[in-house]
């Protein structure tokens, strides 16, 4: 681990100019330079980079941020490679943080099982390169299969030799321990009254699973077509482990993530022989989730490098099942989702053998729909029965609903009222209604949530900030900025003490004394991070809240201070912060105010709701008014604070 003592100096030595300009034509744009965006195709210069405030900002697309987000985002790499790859640019020296033991333990496990992944990769490799039954039957397969040496290399395929405990003896003689054989799931222990290893992918042809890194985390093996004839499953892959999550990794990720990257979209398969035909047909932006539903993580994996997927399955019954799964929580997510069925009899990897990767692209570009339509005319088209024509439409509005982008779902929602003949205002009100139950269902799950883990709050007056409405969380992401902006600048002096004695008030500290007088906390733990971190490196004289969480270890406190700090100076004309109207004081007390208020306001609808519910228990009845009084009072209070009259 990088302490930070290192990372310091790596970012005190960087200097961002020098950085993109390895890969950007840069020319001077008065206190700023400016070039082509490398993260789409820009035309008109539109990448802007300032050495003063040592951060960049493309004004078409919106990338941006330090050094290290602009390195991690243009070489698809990690938050360590990129300070290591600064580190070697500027000649320092990395000092590793000193670990307890228990860390140096659980690093040494994971390291110990890497290595014996990376060990089996280039056995498997080696056995079908050099072993009689290696190259007589495993490269054989992968030649019936069209699959060209560069690319058997490209995937590092290997074989496992049929003899049940091959890997294990060779393993074993290579110095790598039993126990880490095991872990990875390379192995698995004989029955009870035998002791000893047997291989999991004896006699099957290896496909490596390697992260977004590029390290070996799992493996895929497959029986032969002469050993398939009624066997169900012809795959096996690495069980769960500590280095393989199945929910959480794509396989062929680190292979097309700059190809993905580049052309700014993700093809998703099912399995590994329809990511390596396309890659060998030359569409190298292909991934597969190998035949399980995608999860939250895997999107989330791919929204690094793109928001725009295309499922790509056969047209069968269950490649239309395949694609159907998933997609309300791509849609969810915010990604831009089309859906192309391939010719009867065509998988990918069939398809893509039969024609060049020009006319695959072609064949997508004019047959690929996006999910609305295919949904509609999946489960709409040619149905009679009003009952379910009915049921098939709410699917589709349901669908819509999800969409966090207001534009698109008013854009969807029109263009299928049109395509039914049906009024868009009668969609909308569905679709409206299923947006609220939607909210309301999740509002619920996290108050479930929150009584589970013993957080709800037992002042009356407010509710915790676990179900959270768009104005208040704007409201705390304008805390958040000041806080990242302005967090060790002193906004109160002299405040008396519990000890009778005085102190000055920073920013950060302000707001979290504030919030803690009632036990509130922001609804984003990123931000709870922030605050704490702002509070604690408070009282440093050299303390500067915005250069530190730049400079953050933490990734996506990096990227977020980053994001923050580009959206305060815009890097054009008049860069530099100007003071806030009515000081920076009266800026953050307001900003807290509001956020109370829009707690208090949250909480008169829930006690107006419990009225309306509480039915003929008059005692409950009255303790609801009274707390509606009180709360109704608080609310009164806080606005002549603000400033504003309330209307009753």
């Amino acid at each position: 681990m990088i302490d930070r003592a290192t990372i310091d100096k790596i970012m005190d030595a960087t200097n961002i100019v020098d950085v993109v300009g390895e890969f950007v034509t840069l020319r001077k744009a008065g206190v700023n330079y400016k070039g082509l965006c490398p993260f789409h195709d820009d035309t008109t210069p539109s990448f802007m980079v300032s050495p003063s405030k040592q951060i960049c900002k493309c004004f078409a697309c919106g990338e941006g941020g330090t050094a290290i987000n602009f390195l991690m985002k243009h070489e698809q790499i990690t938050y360590p490679e990129a300070l290591r790859w600064l580190a070697k640019k500027y000649n320092i020296e990395i000092e590793e943080k000193e670990l307890t033991d228990e860390e140096k333990q659980q690093q040494s496990d994971r390291e110990s099982m890497l290595a014996v992944n990376e060990w089996a990769m280039k056995y498997f490799q080696d056995m079908l390169k050099n072993d009689p039954d290696g190259i007589a039957i495993g490269k054989q397969y992968f030649r019936s299969r069209g699959i060209r040496d560069d690319i058997i290399e490209k995937f590092n395929l290997g074989y496992a030799l049929p003899k049940r405990d091959a890997l294990a003896l060779a393993a074993q003689k290579a110095g790598y321990k039993a126990e880490f054989l095991v872990k990875t799931g390379l192995c698995f222990e004989k029955g009870d009254k035998e002791k000893g290893l047997l291989d999991r992918y004896a006699g099957r042809v290896i496909f490596p699973w390697l992260n977004v890194s590029g390290r070996v985390v799992a493996f895929g093996g497959r029986l032969l077509d002469a050993r398939t004839k009624g066997v169900q499953q012809k795959y096996v892959n690495s069980p769960d482990s500590e280095l393989y999550h199945k929910e959480r990794e794509l396989y062929g990720l680190f292979q097309a993530k700059k190809a993905i990257a580049k052309e700014d979209r993700v093809f998703m398969v099912e399995g590994y022989t329809d990511v390596i035909a396309m890659h060998q047909c030359g569409l190298e932006n292909v991934v597969a989730n190998s035949g399980t539903a995608l999860s939250i993580h895997q999107i989330k994996l791919l929204r690094r490098f793109t928001q725009n997927i295309t499922l790509l399955y056969d047209g069968d019954e269950a490649g239309i099942h395949a694609a159907m799964r998933g997609t309300d929580m791509l849609l969810e997510e915010g990604m831009n989702l089309q859906v192309l069925l391939l010719p009867d009899g065509d998988d990918p990897d069939s398809f893509s053998r039969k024609h060049s990767a020009q006319e695959f692209r072609e064949y997508i570009e004019k047959n690929a729909t996006d999910f609305i339509t295919f949904k509609t005319r999946l489960t709409v088209e040619g149905i009679t029965d009003p009952v379910k024509r009915s049921e098939a439409i709410g699917g589709i509005v349901k669908s819509i609903s999800l969409i966090p982008d207001q534009i698109l779902r008013s854009t969807y929602l029109s263009e299928l009222a049109q395509r039914l003949g049906i009024k868009e205002q009668t969609l909308l009100n569905s679709m409206n209604g299923m947006i609220a139950k939607n909210k309301e269902e999740k509002e619920k799950q996290a108050e479930r949530d929150a009584e589970r883990q013993g957080t709800q709050q037992e002042q009356p007056q407010f509710i915790g900030l676990h179900t959270i409405d768009e104005q208040t969380r704007e409201v705390e992401k304008l805390l958040v900025k000041a806080i990242i902006r302005d967090g060790e600048k002193v906004i109160f002096e002299n405040v008396e003490t519990d000890d009778g004695g005085t102190t000055d008030m920073t920013v950060a500290q302000y707001v979290a004394y504030d919030l803690g007088a009632d036990a509130l906390s922001f609804h984003d733990e990123r931000y709870n991070q922030i605050l704490d971190e702002a509070v604690a490196h408070s009282g440093e004289p050299d303390f500067k809240a915005e250069a530190y969480f730049l400079h953050h270890p933490d990734m996506e406190i990096g990227q977020l201070a980053a994001e923050l700090a580009i959206d305060r100076h815009q890097l054009g004309k008049g860069f530099e912060l100007k003071e806030r109207e009515g000081g920076l004081r009266q800026h953050v007390l307001h900003l807290v105010l509001d956020l109370r208020m829009d707690i208090v306001e949250k909480h008169l609808k829930e006690i107006t709701k419990q009225l309306k519910e509480v039915g003929k228990d008059n005692e409950q009845m009255m303790k609801l008014l009274e707390e509606f009084k009180d709360t109704q009072q608080l609310r009164d209070a806080l606005a002549k604070q603000l400033g504003n009259d309330i209307i009753v």
